[in-house]
């Protein structure tokens, strides 16, 4: 057998870019405020954090770049199943986790009674459909979200199919031909970016192709980061990428969306991707690197089932501005450390557990 096919070989990484971890973290910490935002002022005008939805696209375009670092050297050796299995074991315990966060919030949200409309029987659906990745947009009450138990699982499902694209397609195309397919997506992201006159789609029954529109260009844009070698070397440290990833999210929201979206997309993202990967980081920052991107997937997979009973207690208890500026910064910090709970204690144990099975077969 091939070194580089036994358990030991299989279960070896590269090096983590420190940077590119930190920056996942905080993005994943400002979708948090966007979502706790979107609902304490639902006018997007108001929201000082209003273009965090473009996160998801900054992970899209870190995924490629972080798959394709990973794998295209050493996917022919692992094989297509194989891979599939070792991301299945990377993404999914997270989801079926968020699911049954979902679920129990869903059930035992004491501000609503959505579950009493929509009875046992849907909600089972409801988390079968969220465990399993099967957009299921039932719950009108709720913005007709593709997974409403855990809302966040709309991006998931199109990681999993960026990833099986990138196993069975991606891998083997030439830089030339990845480069027409992600002009051709730029220019359809435009195009849905003017439709729906900015780029924060995919999450709901009406707008569900505009999540493979972003998928699919900033997927392609991650890739030939790392393929071209764009990997931009420079003295700026964590703090200043930070800075610039941040920028982005406080962007006003304005008519100009459906213009600024695409071109922060198209050009701004896959630049700070080069950028945070040659970036140098001082080691005093590293330990905050490595715990923001650890928290990072868990926080963003968790975290929307506790949004739910927010919004609950917004529409029955009415608060005041001054007590969700409160209540804000609270929440986020202790889904924080929820998210971590979940990682050490859960998320972890769960993928050695199934990773130790899986090379007891090899």
């Amino acid at each position: 057998m091939n070194l580089n096919t036994t358990p030991n070989g299989l279960l070896k990484t590269k090096q983590h870019f420190e940077i590119l971890d930190g920056l996942r973290g905080l993005a994943a910490i400002a979708v948090v405020i966007f979502h706790f935002m979107e609902f304490a002022t639902p006018d997007y005008k108001d929201n000082f954090i209003a273009h965090a939805y473009l996160a998801v696209d900054f992970f899209f375009c870190l995924s490629g770049f972080v798959i394709a670092y990973a794998y295209d050297h050493k996917l022919a050796d692992l094989g297509i199943i194989l891979f599939l299995k070792l991301r299945f074991i990377r993404l999914h315990p997270l989801v079926i986790i968020g699911s049954i966060i979902g679920v129990l919030a869903f059930i035992f949200d004491p501000f609503s009674q959505l579950q009493d409309v929509y009875g046992y029987g849907q909600t089972f659906i409801l988390f079968v459909s969220s465990c399993f990745m099967v957009p299921y947009p039932l719950v009108q009450e709720r913005y007709f979200n593709l997974f409403h138990l855990n809302p966040p699982t709309w991006s998931l499902f199109w990681e999993y199919l960026a990833n099986i694209v990138y196993a069975l397609v991606l891998i083997k195309l030439p830089n030339k031909v990845l480069w027409v397919l992600t002009i051709i997506a730029a220019v359809l992201l435009g195009f849905e970016a003017q439709k729906a006159g900015y780029l924060g789609v995919g999450w709901g029954g009406d707008n569900f192709f505009g999540g493979g529109i972003r998928v699919l260009f900033s997927f392609l844009a991650g890739i030939l980061v790392y393929r071209s070698k764009w990997i931009i070397r420079s003295k700026l440290g964590f703090v200043s990428m930070a800075i610039l990833l941040l920028v982005v999210f406080l962007v006003p929201f304005s008519k100009a969306n459906a213009i600024i979206d695409p071109l922060l997309v198209v050009f701004y993202f896959p630049f700070l991707v080069a950028l945070g990967a040659g970036a140098t980081l001082q080691p005093k920052l590293s330990k905050i690197c490595k715990f923001s991107g650890e928290i990072s997937y868990p926080l963003y997979v968790i975290h929307y089932p506790f949004l739910w009973l927010f919004l609950s207690y917004i529409e029955v208890k009415k608060p005041n501005m001054a007590t969700m500026q409160i209540l804000i910064p609270i929440g986020t910090i202790a889904l924080v450390l929820l998210a971590y709970g979940v990682l050490v204690f859960m998320d972890l144990p769960i993928r050695k557990y199934l990773k130790k099975i899986m090379f007891k077969s090899v």
